[in-house]
C-alpha cells in the first residue's frame, strides 16, 4: 500500500490558528498581541541571528517592533530587514534626549539605521521625574520635536514610556495627546507604583494604544512557589486591556514558545490574576527593581 505524503512544515503551519490582534487605541492599527521587544538577541545577537529572528517572527505572524538607539545594535539590525519587509511592521522607536533639537538628532539617526524613511510610533523614553516634563515641555523640549515630525509625515503617532513614577506619567498624559503608551506591566506590578492601578483606566479613558513590557522582568519574576511559566508572565498581562505585550527574546526557541503561548491564549480569571499577584508578594521588590535602580 502506497504511503501518504507527510504534511510540510508550511503547511503544518498554515493549520495553526493566528496570533489575536487587537485595536492599538485610536490609530487604527490591529496589532498581534505578542510584539518583538528590541532588547536581547535583536540587539546582542550577530546581524544574521538578530535577522533570521526577526524575520521568523514576521512569518509567524508578528506585525509590532519595538526598539530604541539605547539598545545596543537593535535599530541596526532591525533594519537589515526592514529593507525588504517594512509594510509588514508597526515599527517603534524612542528619543532619550529631552530637547528638541536632540531628538531631531536622533530620530534621523534612527531612520538611517532602520533603513526606513518613517516610524510608525516615535516615544519619549522612560520619563520618570518632574524634571523631565520640565524640559520635554519647554519651549525648545522634545515635544515641539514630536509635533514637528509628525506635521512632516515621518511620524505617524506619539508615544511615551515609563518604567516607574505613575503620578509623572500621569501628568504627561494630561498635558499632551499621545497616541499610545508603554508600561510596565507584570504580577509584581500591583505591590509597588501600581501600573495597572494607577495608570490603566486613565489610558483607557483617552482611547490611547496601551503596550506592556517588562512582562517577565529580565526573568525575576520567575520562582519556584511564585510565577513559574511564560505562559502565565504572558497571560497574567495580556489578561489586561493592553493592545500588546512586547516580550525580547534569546533564541528562535523562545520565540516559538511565545507564539506558541498566545496563540492559545484565553484570558485569566479575577481569582487567577489575584493568586498570581499573592505569589509574587515575598519577592515584588526583586520583580519591580526597575522602579528603584533605573
Amino acid at each position: 500500500m502506497e504511503e501518504l505524503p507527510l504534511a510540510d512544515e508550511n503547511e503544518k503551519e498554515s493549520q495553526e490558528p493566528p496570533i489575536p490582534r487587537r485595536k492599538l487605541g485610536q490609530t487604527g492599527y490591529y496589532t498581534s498581541i505578542f510584539g518583538l521587544g528590541g532588547a536581547f538577541i535583536v540587539a546582542q545577537g550577530r546581524r544574521n541571528e538578530a535577522a533570521a529572528v526577526i524575520n521568523r517572527a514576521l512569518d509567524l505572524g508578528v506585525n509590532y517592533i519595538d526598539t530604541a538607539p539605547t539598545y545596543g545594535n537593535s535599530e541596526s539590525n532591525i533594519g537589515e530587514v526592514m529593507r525588504y519587509r517594512r509594510n509588514e511592521v508597526y515599527l517603534a522607536s524612542k528619543t532619550l534626549d529631552r530637547s528638541r533639537d536632540g531628538t531631531m538628532q536622533l530620530f534621523e539617526q534612527s531612520l538611517k539605521r532602520l533603513q526606513t524613511d518613517y516610524l510608525d510610533l516615535y516615544q519619549l523614553h522612560g520619563v520618570h521625574s518632574y524634571e523631565d516634563l520640565k524640559q520635554l515641555f519647554g519651549a525648545q523640549g522634545a515635544i515641539k520635536a514630536l509635533d514637528e515630525l509628525r506635521e512632516g509625515g515621518v511620524v505617524k503617532f506619539t508615544g511615551i514610556t515609563s518604567h516607574k513614577n505613575c503620578p509623572v506619567l500621569l501628568q504627561a498624559l494630561e498635558e499632551y495627546d499621545f497616541d499610545c503608551v508603554l508600561i510596565a506591566l507584570n504580577a509584581g506590578d500591583v505591590h509597588d507604583d501600581s501600573f495597572a492601578e494607577n495608570v490603566l483606566q486613565v489610558a483607557r479613558q483617552k482611547d490611547m494604544g496601551i503596550v506592556a513590557m517588562k512582562v517577565a522582568a529580565y526573568g525575576r519574576i520567575f520562582r519556584e512557589g511564585g510565577v513559574a511559566s511564560m505562559e502565565q508572565a504572558l497571560g497574567y498581562a495580556l489578561t489586561y486591556p493592553v493592545s500588546t505585550a512586547l516580550v525580547g527574546v534569546s533564541n528562535l526557541e523562545e520565540l516559538e514558545e511565545n507564539v506558541r503561548i498566545v496563540r492559545n491564549f484565553k484570558p485569566f480569571s479575577k481569582n487567577r490574576m489575584k493568586q498570581l499577584e499573592e505569589l509574587t508578594e515575598p519577592y515584588q521588590q526583586e520583580i519591580n527593581f526597575f522602579k528603584h535602580q533605573w
